[in-house]
């Protein structure tokens, strides 16, 4: 890979980037919770002669900064809203997966006078009885936090083996990045808000979106219940089934989820 990697430092944060580079439409892309932007390799690699696809480390991912706190939707928006101001990319598509999707989707609400297209790949959007109870995202969040402890005391080539074992329908090009991406996050990115009020959010969204999304049986956390609420809160948003796939859509469904991808830039 002749991929560049550097930083964009503010009065805010300090976050690392991969970049594809040349001269091709900018698509910036934000991983999910505990990933980091190399998470994104195969999807890059598949775009690049397309795309100069930037890859972001979140805040307490990768090999950007990881404060103690400020780890809300809101702030990780204006993470992105920095790194593309900084980098002067005019309006750019971008994908997010997860948390990613949901940084995407604020991102896209609150500055649509930067934001291009959007895709958003299953983002944590749960129903309003979920979503008015705090209570039940903490314990979900905790746990979580306590078994990404305990992933930590691992070897890296022990996490590729249990994500193997886990995840036996992803590509062997995902484990590496995947598990050096545990290796790297903060616990503290477990302090990470939620998306309670999604339906505003998404009503929100001025750009033309895509929600992508998969298979709740398999694991796939937006239901389609769900998705006709977005799509029905902002006519914007189109909905992209992808069956056969779970919360890790492009991992668990990739070549369907290229042609979608590649459909709706096209647009």
């Amino acid at each position: 890979m002749s991929w560049t990697s550097a930083y964009v430092e503010t009065d805010r944060i300090k976050l690392h980037y991969h970049r594809t580079g040349g001269d091709k439409p900018a698509l910036v892309l934000a991983h999910g919770l505990t990933d980091n932007g190399l998470c994104w390799t195969r999807l890059a690699r598949a775009l690049e002669a397309e795309y100069d696809l930037v890859m972001v480390d979140a805040r307490g991912h990768g090999l950007s900064a990881k404060p103690r706190t400020d780890y809300t939707v809101e702030d990780h928006a204006a993470d992105l809203a920095d790194v593309v101001r900084a980098l002067d990319l005019q309006q750019p598509a971008l994908i997010g997966h997860s948390m990613g999707a949901a940084t995407v989707a604020a991102f896209g609400a609150a500055h649509p006078e930067l934001a291009g297209p959007l895709l958003l790949e299953d983002p944590p959007w749960r129903p309003p009885q979920e979503q008015s109870a705090p209570a039940q995202h903490t314990r979900r969040l905790a746990d979580w936090r306590d078994s990404h402890i305990a992933r930590q005391q691992q070897t890296r080539d022990e996490i590729i083996a249990f994500g193997r074992k886990r995840s036996p329908r992803w590509h062997e090009v995902e484990f590496a990045p995947w598990a050096e991406a545990k290796l790297q996050a903060s616990p503290d990115v477990f302090g990470w808000g939620g998306t309670s009020g999604w339906i505003e959010l998404a009503s929100q969204i001025r750009s033309r979106t895509a929600l992508i999304t998969g298979d709740p049986e398999l694991g796939a956390i937006v239901t389609p219940a769900l998705a006709a609420a977005a799509a029905a809160a902002n006519d914007r948003i189109e909905i992209a089934h992808i069956p056969g796939a779970g919360h890790n859509i492009r991992r668990d469904q990739f070549a369907t989820y290229l042609r979608q991808v590649r459909s709706f830039l096209a647009d």
